[in-house]
């Protein structure tokens, strides 16, 4: 299985790194991962007009990260106005998706201001880890986590609940 995470804004704090590469480590064992991250507009945001400029050019970005991938994905947008999953319900989820002979799948985690409309069309899922705001580079390691557990349920495998 081969997992995409495409995500505005580099990652800068070594606390972050060190989660994100340990649990980088930890998915080698299940599945291909590859983490894709695009540079947060430079944009100056004055106004909704600037925070939409802003948006649309990480947006096109995006975009042109997920076309030169296969076309035989899944795409997850993270999305706050998503639909909300239980860890058990995203493994269940990804199970069934799998099923259809998919083994790709894409995660898209948008910049400071959230995801382009046009981003959320191509996805096949908007999902939401929370009505909650999380800055997006911990949300990163959230995402990981969540990949994680995943993997441990679809092998048996105990992880705390």
């Amino acid at each position: 299985m081969k997992i995409t995470i495409i995500a505005i804004g580099k990652i800068k704090e070594k606390y972050l790194k060190e989660a994100i590469d340990e649990y980088t480590k930890r998915l080698s064992k299940f599945c291909s991962l590859n983490i894709i991250e695009i540079n947060e507009s430079i944009a100056k945001v004055e106004n909704d007009a600037n925070i939409n400029k802003v948006i649309e050019e990480e947006g096109l970005e995006i975009l042109s990260k997920i076309s030169s991938l296969s076309n035989n994905v899944f795409i997850f947008a993270l999305d706050i106005d998503g639909k909300e999953l239980s860890t058990i319900e995203l493994h269940k989820k990804i199970s069934d998706i799998k099923l259809n002979s998919i083994s790709e799948f894409i995660f898209i985690i948008g910049g400071s201001y959230g995801l382009s409309n046009k981003v959320k069309s191509i996805a096949n899922l908007r999902l939401s880890f929370s009505k909650l705001t999380f800055p997006h580079q911990l949300f990163r390691v959230i995402l990981l986590e969540q990949i994680y557990r995943v993997f441990k349920i679809d092998n048996n495998e105990p992880y705390h609940k």
